[in-house]
């Protein structure tokens, strides 16, 4: 059959039929696939129904207007509007937004393979503003790659574009359970992913001309039924946004409304401390559709009714996942000394391996320590006190339990208190550890070790017995005594700026060094602020960073 060219008011009509169709057909199926963020096997459901919203409002206008039929911006718009109005789910909320993706690529006329383009670069856009917490290996995943792919395609006519859309869509939606350790778990793809292909593939059915098969499906054990998925959730942990906020609670509840307010920011920044999976699904900078599972339910609708015009209120009670079957998302596990310094990482929210001496099994027992964990995100912080034959001996051994290990250049114990003061577990994982890998990049350092023999060092003579300040491979300081040393050393640091002061010290040395002798050898113009710990076994006298 002949390929049309571009898409007018009844093709697009056409096109949602046909998806409301597929998804009706498949809801069983991608609802089965319902395993993130919460396990309510709704999924199928929420897409059918935000899509039979979108197409009613449609058919309404073609009803009132009926000229209106061949109007390719009109129909898009009643699209996005009836779809926004509609929006049911976490998912039907992503499925408004490509719509209204559409409509603000279709203003100018008939849709062709340019407007599909900048309809899936748009939709991915207002996703991103929808959604307060993206996480990859969901439906966002999967519309990021029928974008990019959109934008790079070879052929540049309405099917071509949409064909290799639609194709990187699948490959995606097939790699989903390699973001999520909850969809690997469950054997499944990302439902809200599914969805999405399942809409492509109706448009790509439009756009080739030939009627709308579903034989193009990619899933990894799709065809479960939602019982058996429910039967193994007690193997499964879910993630929140929230430390702390667990699902399956009583009283936990999905809420859903549209409003019309002169801020919608201000709003969701309201709804932050309510809740978790918030979402605001926008027709206009002043009018979206709200989504938030939360606590606190009344709330929240006491909030909305006071900031705006409230209508499409929709309450669900979320599904029961027991505590007890969550395990942590990310952990920061770190290889220290024995004794005080493995308490004062362990305080600092680390998990510690202690290692004595280098005949130790470091491999094995931070490989056991990251397993234990639960966790699905390993950061390490070997502290200098681990090789490369080592660090590529852990990267591999994390492999066997499907944690995602990163390391950070932590090469000394005081840089590794400085990742760990900003570390922040509700980011995304490049974004936690960039922060992290950028604190230990800032921190300079110096150790202060005795002198094994008497030499000139860049810093001048020293004698056998000397305490020296040592940057990297300069000296910088020589004194007789430790505390003069350290004066020495912060000094040269603090030259090039820093308000921070941190220092490990040897037990041994730690009443000779205090952090009014420290105050009294800095420049009486800086307020600097010194901290002191006490630390057993660490191969130097002391160590210094600044930040």
């Amino acid at each position: 059959m002949t390929k049309p060219e571009t898409l007018g008011g009844r093709g697009l009509l056409s096109w949602a039929h046909r998806a409301v169709a597929s998804l009706e057909q498949r809801r069983s199926e991608i609802n089965a696939l319902n395993v993130f963020p919460v396990p309510d096997a709704d999924t199928g459901s929420n897409m059918a129904h935000t899509m039979s919203a979108a197409l009613k409002q449609a058919e309404q206008l073609i009803e009132a207007e009926p000229e209106r039929i061949d109007d390719a911006p009109a129909i898009a718009t009643a699209l996005a509007v009836g779809s926004v109005r509609g929006a049911r789910g976490n998912s039907g909320v992503v499925v408004s937004q490509v719509l209204r993706g559409v409509a603000q690529a279709a203003h100018t006329g008939a849709v062709d393979g340019r407007c599909i383009e900048q309809a899936l670069g748009n939709a991915l856009v207002f996703v991103h503003r929808a959604i307060s917490d993206p996480v990859e290996g969901t439906v966002i995943t999967v519309l990021r790659a029928a974008s990019i792919a959109a934008h790079q395609a070879s052929d540049r006519s309405l099917y071509g574009v949409v064909k290799e859309a639609t194709d990187a869509a699948v490959i995606a939606l097939a790699n989903t359970p390699s973001h999520l350790a909850v969809l690997r778990k469950a054997g499944v793809v990302d439902a809200g992913g599914q969805g999405f292909v399942v809409i492509l593939e109706a448009l790509l059915a439009e756009v080739s001309g030939q009627p709308h098969n579903q034989s193009t499906t990619v899933a990894i054990n799709t065809m479960v039924d939602a019982a058996s998925i429910f039967e193994a959730q007690e193997d499964i942990a879910y993630e929140t946004t929230q430390p702390g906020q667990s699902h399956g609670h009583q009283g936990y509840l999905e809420v859903m409304y549209f409003i019309e307010t002169p801020d919608l920011e201000a709003h969701r920044a309201g709804l932050a401390k309510l809740g978790d999976s918030i979402q605001l699904a926008a027709i206009s900078e002043t009018s979206a559709t709200v989504h938030i599972h939360t606590f606190y339910a009344a709330k929240v609708i006491e909030r909305a009714f006071a900031e705006g015009t409230v209508s499409n209120l929709h309450i669900e009670v979320l599904p029961s996942v027991e505590t007890s079957a969550r395990t942590v998302r990310r952990s920061v596990v770190a290889v220290t000394p024995p004794g005080a310094i493995a308490t004062l990482y362990r305080n600092a929210g680390a998990r510690v391996v202690t290692r004595a001496s280098e005949v130790e099994d470091i491999v094995q027992s931070l490989a056991s320590e990251a397993h234990a964990s639960g966790a699905q995100e390993i950061i390490l912080l070997p502290n200098g006190m681990a090789d490369k034959t080592e660090l590529a001996s852990i990267e591999l051994a994390s492999h066997a339990f499907e944690q995602d290990l990163f390391i950070l250049p932590t090469v000394q114990l005081v840089r590794g208190l400085a990742a760990l003061a900003v570390h922040d577990p509700s980011q995304p994982l490049g974004v936690d550890t960039y922060a992290m890998a950028e604190a230990v990049a800032a921190m300079r350092t110096v150790i202060i070790k005795t002198a094994d023999k008497a030499r000139l060092t860049q810093a001048g003579p020293c004698a056998k017995g000397d305490f020296l300040g040592i940057s990297g491979t300069d000296t910088v300081a020589v004194a007789e005594d430790v505390l003069n040393c350290v004066i020495i050393s912060a000094r040269r640091l603090l030259e090039s700026g820093g308000e921070q002061l941190t220092l490990l010290v040897d037990t041994e040395l730690f009443t000779d060094i205090t952090v009014a002798a420290i105050s009294a050898g800095l420049p009486p113009s800086r307020k600097i602020e010194v901290m002191i710990y006490p630390a057993e076994n660490l191969g130097c006298s002391v160590e210094l960073g600044v930040e």
